[in-house]
Formats: C-alpha cells, sequence, structure tokens
C-alpha cells in the first residue's frame, strides 16, 4: 500500500513538470530554467550565468 501511495505521488509530481514545461514552451519562453527568460529573449543561449544579480542582462 505505501509504494502504491509513493508512486502515485511520483507521478503526481512528474505530470506537473511536464505541464508546466508545455504551458512555457507555449508561452513562448526561451529558457524555462532561466529566472529572466522574458527579459532576455532569443539571447539565453548564454545561459543565465550571461545575467546579473540585478536582472540586466550582461551579454547585451
Amino acid at each position: 500500500m505505501v509504494n502504491a501511495i509513493v508512486v502515485i505521488i511520483l507521478v503526481a509530481i512528474t505530470s506537473a513538470v511536464v505541464c508546466y514545461l508545455v504551458r512555457a514552451k507555449k508561452r513562448g519562453d526561451k529558457c524555462i530554467g532561466c529566472p529572466y527568460a522574458k527579459q532576455c529573449g532569443s539571447k539565453c543561449n548564454v545561459g543565465c550565468n550571461g545575467h546579473s544579480r540585478d536582472g540586466h542582462n550582461r551579454a547585451s
């Protein structure tokens, strides 16, 4: 019974992550894991290290 509960919880978490990723791609986010994804546009291929702490893109 405990194993079934753990499996259900893992499936729920995995489903939530997949739904989040699908919605983010539909919104047009370029780098989903980057907190500055909406600010950097297509320049996010430099990674999140290209951003300073105050939210401005160092790459531009």
